[in-house]
């Protein structure tokens, strides 16, 4: 009888996730996986620089790389053919056609490294992103972040091969940060431009 009784236990509720946030596990297999990480590691990654901080984490940029001293959007190389079709996939999950996607960051975070609060620059729109390697807990709190308490703050493990997408009040009523990774992580971020951006990149 008892035994009976544990598979009539309630699932446990989804989690807790800012509106306008969507969270899908296993976007891909582990065998794909390990093909795109040894894809990234190829990649001319560099350490991001934010107003003369140099940062833990090795990023590349293609479409637009932003200036963070100017604060302007610069002109970057186009996405590389092989991250083409992963382009594709990422922009089918959320709805939209390819050339949406105007802009990509590839991320290295190596054991330890940390991602400030922050939204991301207003040239941009929604935001797509797949996370790969190692986990990480991605923190929410509401923008702008006034007399805010720890009930305020949502946590997100994005785990590997998840893909996440931030779209209305999620991308534009919330700030968002990495807690320091245990493991060396990857993440392949794109984004759609804003208004007359829509559809550069084509």
């Amino acid at each position: 009888m008892q035994q009976g009784l544990l598979f009539d236990l309630p699932e446990p509720p989804p989690p807790r996730l800012p509106p306008g946030m969507v969270v899908a596990r296993d976007f891909l297999s582990a065998q794909e996986e390990a093909g795109l990480i040894t894809l990234l590691r190829q990649l001319p990654l560099a350490p991001a620089r934010y107003k003369g901080y140099t940062a833990r984490r090795q990023v590349v940029s293609y479409g637009g790389s932003f200036d963070y001293d100017s604060n302007e959007l610069l002109p970057a190389a186009p996405l590389p053919e092989p991250l083409h079709p992963l382009r594709d996939r990422m922009a089918a999950w959320a709805g939209l056609p390819p050339h949406a996607l105007v802009h990509a960051l590839v991320a290295e975070y190596p054991p330890g490294t940390p991602l400030g609060w922050h939204r991301d620059v207003p040239d941009f729109e929604d935001i797509i992103g797949l996370s790969l390697g190692g986990p990480a807990v991605l923190r929410f709190r509401p923008y702008p972040p006034v007399a805010l308490t720890r009930a305020d703050v949502i946590p997100v493990t994005a785990e590997p091969r998840a893909i996440y997408l931030l779209r209305g009040p999620a991308r534009w009523d919330w700030q968002h940060s990495v807690s320091p990774v245990k493991a060396l992580r990857w993440s392949v971020t794109f984004r759609t431009g804003r208004g007359r951006g829509r559809g550069w990149g084509r």
